[in-house]
């Protein structure tokens, strides 16, 4: 199972900082100004080896305290309910706040790890201010500076230690497959479907699944786990900004999987929200394939289909080697086959090419079309071959693999998709010095 940081806090005390410090990307915008996180940011992270997913919650500009405070605690609820572990970040330089005060209410409620971090603590003498955050009650204080990375070690190793041992997903060698996409599309409708039974509640308001169930499912020469971001949720708690927070919760589903069914509503397409679903696949490196559902309520003429495809693979260029499937999950159309494309898929990931047959089928491509030249040197690529890798994985060995662009790298990946049976699967291409 993945593991999940949420970073928790008040608006400008350097969560989205920490994130891309965290990330070492620069995804979250910084700024001094409060309330700039309005989307949530999602990335990964590493230390001594240990993978991670880290979620940089978003902050808010509003007039009245009240509705403040309820936005905060709508962010630290999910949070919580989410997350592996919470990181709840403080600023040194202002001391406690009511708003402090209030998230740490919130957590002292919660059997999740918390890690208190004081951040901005850039100079030694902010190191004795920042032990008056031990009044929370919440465990010991890590002082840190997000800015230039000081003291961001002994955090690490304290959040690292907070993670499970043991995974609790079962060990067999089957493909676990999760059902994702934004609230109300219809992914709990299509497990009961695929189940024959109302093993999850679906209801018309978005929002009503919350945890991960995991499902065997045995029928029609299939076997294999599903995997629903679905659970029982009171329709009490169906109030906080379910498009804020949709892909939030479809992190612990998409990385518990192998492969993962995408859907998307045929009335609305492929939108910005499906899209940050899809980047998040991506990112994780799952298979995939992308369910286009409740497409009997579309009228539709000779080309309708051909033309809804073309959009979709529009917007997900240049990613566009995935298989799509026309569902209604309300009448069981096509519902088999999109688990056939994602058994496919399950096995298309485990897919061994021998190293002659790479080199048959590359040797000719590499002669027509070579590296483009760069800086007067001639880039001469001798062989390929696949690594020994959970998902496929190519190396290309060379002279000088430094000067081989990202074009032309996706010029490579899609000649071995055109050659190679590799629809819907993540495949990463490494460029080795012969």
């Amino acid at each position: 199972m993945g593991n999940i940081v949420a970073i928790v806090g008040r608006p400008n005390v350097g969560k989205s900082t920490l994130f891309n410090r965290l990330t070492e990307r620069r995804d979250a915008i910084v700024d001094s100004t409060s309330g700039v996180t309005r989307d949530r940011h999602y990335g990964k992270a590493e230390w001594i080896g240990i993978e991670f997913s880290v979620i940089d919650t978003g902050g808010y500009t509003v007039n009245s305290d009240d509705i403040f405070e309820d936005e905060i605690k709508k962010q630290v609820e999910l949070a919580i309910d989410e997350a592996t572990t919470i990181v709840f970040l403080l600023d040194v330089t202002t001391g406690i706040t009511d708003h402090d005060e209030a998230i740490a209410g919130f957590l002292r409620k919660s059997d999740k790890p918390i890690i208190v971090v004081a951040n901005k603590v850039d100079t030694n003498d902010r190191i004795l201010p920042a032990s008056e955050f031990y009044s929370f009650g919440l465990g010991d204080v890590y002082c840190i500076s997000s800015s230039n990375g000081g003291g961001t070690g002994d955090m690490l190793d304290a959040l690292v230690a907070t993670f499970p041992t043991k995974d609790p997903l079962p060990e067999i060698d089957i493909p676990k497959i999760a059902v994702v996409g934004k609230p109300n599309v219809g992914k709990s409708s299509l497990i009961n479907a695929l189940l024959g039974e109302t093993r999850n509640i679906v209801n018309e308001e978005a929002g009503t699944t919350r945890d991960s169930l995991l499902t065997r499912y045995q029928a029609f020469d299939f076997d294999f786990f599903l995997v629903d971001t679905a659970g029982i949720r009171k329709r009490s708690k169906v109030h906080e900004d379910i498009e804020y927070y949709s892909v939030l919760r479809s992190i612990r589903a998409i990385e518990e999987s192998d492969v993962c069914l995408m859907m998307i509503d045929a009335r609305e397409g492929m939108q910005k929200q499906d899209l940050n679903i899809f980047y998040t696949v991506e990112k994780n490196s799952k298979g995939l394939v992308i369910l286009v559902n409740k497409w009997d309520l579309i009228e539709k003429e000779t080309q309708t289909t051909k033309e809804f495809e073309d959009e979709i693979r529009e917007r997900i260029a240049p990613f566009t080697n995935v298989p799509i499937v026309f569902i209604s999950a309300l009448t069981k159309q096509r519902i088999h086959k999109a688990v056939e494309k994602a058994i496919e898929v399950y096995e298309s990931i485990k897919t061994r090419i021998p190293t002659s047959k790479l080199n048959e089928v590359f040797q000719p491509i590499l002669e027509r079309n070579p590296p483009p030249s760069t800086k007067g040197k001639f880039v001469k690529i001798k062989y390929v071959m696949q690594l020994p890798t959970h998902k496929p994985a190519f190396a290309f060995y060379c002279n000088l693999p430094q000067y081989i662009k990202d074009p032309y790298k996706r010029f490579l990946e899609n000649k071995l998709r055109e050659n190679f049976n590799l629809e819907g699967v993540p495949v990463k291409i490494f460029f080795r010095k012969k």
